[in-house]
């Protein structure tokens, strides 16, 4: 004999058996509402106030693992799109998980000035055997839209080391970027030659950015990048008393058409820090996106990915 299911549908054995079990786990829920054993065949109580009640049930480690592929794949998929819009010659490499505590940090050998034990270290490279790289962007004088299209469709994170006298005709561009998950940091209110100035003209350009800063972005920075890379002991002194923590330098140097090393054997290392600048054609052979084009070309050519600085310093 057939059996007919909904709007007429011919049911065999399988799901003529399927409604059955889903019709009994239905009862069964219907009848749970209602009922309990351990209490009489009645709904337990709810909680008295300030007690917790029975814990939510947590989703099945294989649901939990699949969601997580699908997102994974998702946000791959994305990547390669952006990639092949913006005309990458590779698609970029995630970064891994940044690690559950961030490394210990020392002053390069080198690099140190007297009493610096107490002092924002300095360095060229974040201690780690990951092999990540960190892009990091100066000044602020170019304000290329294209920029932040890009780097939000390519995912790659970055950080912006900012001076006030570049950034003031249009803080509205640098808070869209802190917007997209930027961290803004210290690069001085001038760009001055820092070791040449007196004790007092230092902290107005170190702790003077600060506060504009916390003025235009709503934080303080803990990071600050000296001017040309060049500082003295007052220098880091006066940036520790108005809050920086670290001082990133760099270990090489992006431009659109070329990348300049610091280091002997002109190659990347895990951890190493990477500068450019914000500069457009009149400054530069190229714009931003030339420039972003030819440092994740090096990146990915020589098998890193990008990591966020903050996630590590």
């Amino acid at each position: 004999m057939k059996r007919y299911g909904p709007a007429g549908l011919v049911l065999g054995p399988f799901r003529t058996a399927l409604i059955a079990l889903i019709a009994t786990a239905v009862a069964a829920g219907c009848a749970g509402e209602g009922a309990d054993s351990a209490t009489g065949g009645k709904r337990p109580a709810p909680p008295a106030a300030g007690q917790e009640g029975p814990p939510a049930p947590k989703a099945a480690p294989a649901d939990a693992l699949a969601g997580y592929a699908e997102k994974t794949r998702r946000k791959q998929a994305a990547r390669v799109a952006a990639a092949r819009k913006w005309r990458l010659a590779r698609v970029p490499l995630a970064a891994p998980a940044p690690p559950a505590a961030k490394p210990r940090i020392t002053t390069r050998k080198g690099f140190e000035v007297a009493g610096g034990d107490t002092l924002p270290p300095v360095f060229t490279t974040v201690p780690t055997k990951e092999r990540i790289v960190f892009l990091t962007m100066d000044d602020g004088a170019e304000k290329d839209p294209a920029l932040l299209r890009m780097m939000t469709e390519l995912d790659i994170p970055y950080s912006a080391f900012l001076s006030d006298y570049v950034i003031n005709e249009d803080y509205g561009y640098f808070r869209k970027m802190q917007a997209r998950g930027v961290t803004l940091s210290n690069h001085t209110l001038n760009h001055r030659y820092l070791p040449g100035l007196s004790y007092a003209e230092q902290k107005r350009e170190i702790c003077g950015q600060q506060d504009m800063m916390a003025k235009h972005f709503g934080k303080r920075p803990t990071l600050f990048r000296p001017p040309y890379g060049n500082y003295d002991g007052d220098t880091l002194r006066i940036a520790r008393s108005c809050g920086i923590k670290a001082v990133p330098l760099w270990a090489s140097e992006a431009f659109p058409d070329h990348m300049e090393w610091r280091e002997w054997d002109r190659d990347l290392h895990p951890g190493d820090i990477i500068l450019t600048h914000f500069r457009g054609p009149g400054e530069w052979k190229g714009s931003m996106p030339d420039m972003v084009r030819r440092v994740m070309k090096t990146v990915t050519d020589k098998g890193y990915a990008v990591a966020r600085l903050e996630d590590y310093v």
